[in-house]
């Protein structure tokens, strides 16, 4: 059997050499999985009453290593990834898995049916959603300040950022002046490390993918499922300038850029923001960049905490890339009445623990709230009452947004069941489409979405796979044939 190995750098290559195409049909196999994984049974590989128990261990130095095993059915995976995060020696193995409505582990009846119910629950408490109309950005200035890049950024505005810590911080609801979780200017890249190792059917490697670019383009990649179906897409903000922003900005840009005008990026330090943008800016990437135009700003600057009000209040999606133990921007920036006078879509992906929070619990906590229909204001958003994720057991025991805003199992709803929702509709699409699914669609593609993602071993599985067999094709990778 070949073993196919990737390095961070063959990876890379492979990754940047994608079409747009190929990227499509990436995300389109990631979402079946994930679909499967929401809705599936044990009989189907994908489901996650089969995917195996994760375990964490953390070391005497302070260094956590997470083991992720994950099952197609067909084949099999383990990612192992480190992080230096400062935690108490010891092993912590998953509990059972939390049952949507008993609170007992899965196994002890169908998933299937819980989800199935979840997801006709949901449409049923959306069918009088009507999301409302968005004011056109008028008298719109963009404030920032321009200081010396490097490597072509020198068409985009930049500035500087912040600095933080990563430790195990309480639970808070105040917002920091520092955005929290990142190490000081100059410190070393906290970015998980690892790998991911891929078996076949008969239980022998296939594949060892380096795991740092792996999980930055995978939960890109699955992030961007629900962006793709947005309406209106034009402005872009960004928490973040390390590999998991620069995939969120990449493929959004591949998948959506004709019709992306900005890009906002809030980070930790001009250097890395500098790096980042010279990244894009570099030739190669002219075909995908467009005439898109970038931006940088930081706490730094003497009227950040205005300029940060405008962007958040502009943008059409908000991509939150960071480990920060404390929200990265004030609630009421969207839940006030101005601040809801449009529907965006939101996405947090670094925070990885109970006490990390990128985005405000009481921006959760106003979604899942209902507005009773009279007291609806007239060009404001309605509520649509749940959150989404990529887990619901891993995002009710690790997701700090979720814990901390104190929401419920009924209040979450997977990302894998809004694509079976979205595969039914289709194939309803030459029907009479009941009210519920007009009303669930009008909010994918309109309202305020609010999507968490804590990661799944079965999304390296997935991808990993495909992203061997295209590396396979083009000659990429170093191949031991008989391993």
């Amino acid at each position: 059997m070949p073993l196919t190995i990737l390095s961070r750098s063959q990876l890379r290559e492979l990754l940047h050499s994608l079409t747009r195409d190929e990227v499509f049909d990436l995300q389109q196999n990631l979402s079946e999985a994930l679909r499967e994984y929401s809705t599936g049974s044990q009989d189907q590989g994908c489901s996650a009453t089969y995917q195996p128990q994760r375990t964490a261990i953390t070391r005497s130095n302070g260094c956590t290593t997470l083991f992720m095993p994950a099952s197609t059915g067909r084949t099999l995976g383990i990612k192992m990834i480190s992080l230096q995060d400062g935690g108490t020696a010891g092993c912590a193995v998953e509990r059972a898995l939390f049952d949507v409505a008993e609170g007992e582990p899965t196994s002890s009846r169908s998933r299937g049916s819980s989800v199935r119910n979840s997801v006709a629950s949901l449409s049923s408490d959306m069918s009088d959603l009507s999301v409302g109309s968005s004011l056109e950005e008028s008298n719109s200035i963009s404030p920032s300040t321009t200081t010396g890049s490097s490597g072509g950024a020198d068409s985009t505005d930049s500035s500087t950022l912040l600095s933080g810590c990563v430790n195990q911080l309480p639970i808070t609801t105040n917002i920091s002046s520092t955005l929290g979780a990142w190490p000081g200017a100059g410190t070393r890249d906290t970015s998980p490390r690892g790998s991911v190792t891929l078996l076949d059917g008969e239980s022998l490697p296939f594949g060892l993918i380096n795991a740092h670019e792996l999980t930055a383009f995978r939960t890109a990649l699955a992030a961007l499922m629900l962006f793709n179906k947005r309406k209106k897409v034009r402005t872009l903000l960004i928490f973040g300038a390390g590999t998991q922003a620069y995939w969120h900005i990449r493929l959004a840009l591949i998948l959506r850029g004709d019709e992306i005008r900005r890009v906002y990026i809030v980070n930790r330090s001009f250097d890395r923001a500098a790096k980042l943008l010279s990244d894009i800016y570099l030739p190669e990437n002219t075909e995908w960049r467009r005439d898109v135009k970038f931006s940088a700003v930081s706490s730094d600057f003497g009227e950040y905490h205005r300029i940060l009000k405008e962007h958040v209040r502009k943008a059409d999606a908000i991509f939150c890339c960071t480990p920060s133990a404390t929200p990265l921007f004030p609630a009421e920036f969207l839940t006030s009445r101005e601040g809801r006078q449009k529907g965006r879509f939101i996405s947090a992906v670094g925070s990885y623990k109970q006490h990390m929070a990128e985005i405000h619990p009481d921006i959760i906590r106003d979604e899942v709230n209902v507005t009773p229909p009279h007291r609806h204001f007239h060009k404001h958003t309605r509520r649509s009452g749940v959150v989404v994720v990529d887990s619901l057991d891993a995002a009710m025991k690790e997701a700090g947004e979720i814990i901390q805003a104190g929401i419920k199992p009924n209040q979450v709803v997977e990302l894998g069941e809004l694509m079976m929702v979205g595969h039914a509709t289709s194939k309803a699409s030459e029907q009479n489409v009941v009210d519920e699914d007009k009303s669930l669609r009008e909010w994918v593609e309109r309202g305020n979405v609010i999507y968490k993602s804590v990661g799944l071993g079965l999304m390296d599985l997935v991808t990993g796979g495909d992203l061997v067999r295209l590396a396979r094709e083009r000659n990429l990778g170093t191949t031991v044939d008989d391993f």
